[in-house]
């Protein structure tokens, strides 16, 4: 039988240098990696790397079958490089937010399985993760790559770290978005390795409870979070910033007129920080963050006038600077950042708050499958 080689043309994805923003006009010099630029978008490089290791290790057979969670950039990674190698491809998600892909998803060969109710505790994740052990029990022999908790989803990134250091050299400043975890701990462990003195800094939402932060309702998609993923490595992290809807909807319009790049949420909202950290660095530092997903399912929300005006957003203005917040002492309202307490009494995140590891364990016994393999 011939087997399809996974597609290795997911490699090198470009690093531009940008002006950076209006309201924080950097001094050292500011590169985005545009992991966009892939076909899936970033986790198109994550299944690559995924499905690889997985029939390596016996995982997964050729033409099996492939079920994940998504709210829709790890969708499209594994449509596109799992169902074009003869893969069945299972994505479980919520309609709201997977709606603006859904007919794209199809075509591309997905099949669809929908939560839908908003989990009290854990929110979509949370709901999602319960229909998709549900869906085991129905695909007992389906590899499950467990995104949030595999710890070969961060090994997928090193990759990412090399072609960046091989681009710049010295990396000073990382900053990226955060929402499983593996795209900033991966990359920023081997950009460590090369630099131990990099700063790390995480772009989250407000309303995300990743960085001991109470749960709001939020419209971005992308990054934040309602539970805590395994695959977050706290301790390389060195600060935090928070990043309200208005704050990065309007920085990924400036990011498109400004820089001509038409980018997700989490682009936007990194380009906000990484610009400001970019003006606070030295002149001969290099600042690096990752624009990890295109503005295309985002046409009807981030890029839509009416919406802004319907939620209120289209008046917003963004301060020139963060505000300065006690880690775990007081609630984000609008662009906030924090240094993590290593090494101190203040946990991570708030008591109670759920974990992927958890939420998954409590499933498991609920619906548990019979491998038949």
């Amino acid at each position: 039988m011939i087997r399809r080689e996974i597609d290795p043309s997911t490699r090198n994805t470009p690093l531009v240098l940008l002006r950076g923003s209006t309201i924080a006009p950097p001094r050292a010099s500011l590169y985005a990696k545009l992991e966009l630029d892939q076909a899936g978008q970033m986790k198109h490089r994550v299944a690559r790397y995924l499905l690889d290791y997985a029939l390596q290790s016996g995982e997964i057979e050729p033409g099996g079958t492939i079920i994940e969670s998504s709210s829709g950039t790890m969708a499209e990674g594994w449509a596109r490089v799992g169902s074009a190698l003869g893969y069945r491809v299972i994505i479980v998600a919520n309609k709201k937010a997977i709606a603006p892909i859904e007919n794209k998803l199809l075509a591309l060969g997905a099949e669809l399985r929908f939560a839908n109710r908003r989990a009290t505790e854990g929110g979509w994740q949370a709901s999602r993760l319960k229909r998709l052990i549900q869906e085991l029990q129905v695909e007992p022999d389906a590899y499950w790559p467990r995104q949030y908790d595999n710890p070969q989803v961060p090994a997928a990134y090193a990759e990412v770290a090399e072609e960046i250091i091989a681009a710049v050299g010295r990396v000073d400043i990382f900053v990226s978005s955060i929402g499983s975890g593996s795209s900033l701990c991966g990359t920023a462990r081997v950009l460590k390795e090369h630099n131990p003195e990099l700063h790390v800094v995480a772009v989250d939402t407000v309303g995300s409870v990743q960085f001991h932060q109470d749960y709001k309702s939020r419209l971005q998609s992308g990054h934040g979070n309602d539970i805590i993923a395994g695959n977050i490595d706290y301790g390389l992290i060195d600060e935090v910033h928070w990043v309200n809807d208005g704050e990065a909807f309007h920085a990924c319009r400036e990011l498109a007129r400004r820089e001509g790049i038409f980018a997700g949420g989490s682009s936007g909202a990194s380009y906000l920080v990484a610009s400001w950290m970019a003006q606070q660095a030295h002149a001969g530092a290099n600042v690096i963050t990752i624009f990890p997903d295109r503005g295309d399912r985002y046409l009807q929300t981030i890029y839509d006038d009416a919406f802004l005006s319907r939620k209120g957003l289209e008046e917003m203005t963004t301060a020139t600077a963060p505000v300065t917040i006690d880690y775990g002492q007081a609630q984000a309202e609008r662009w906030s950042r924090a240094t993590l307490p290593h090494g101190g009494p203040m946990p991570y995140y708030r008591a109670g708050t759920p974990t992927s590891k958890e939420l998954t364990a409590r499933f498991e016994k609920l619906y548990p499958r019979s491998i038949r393999r």
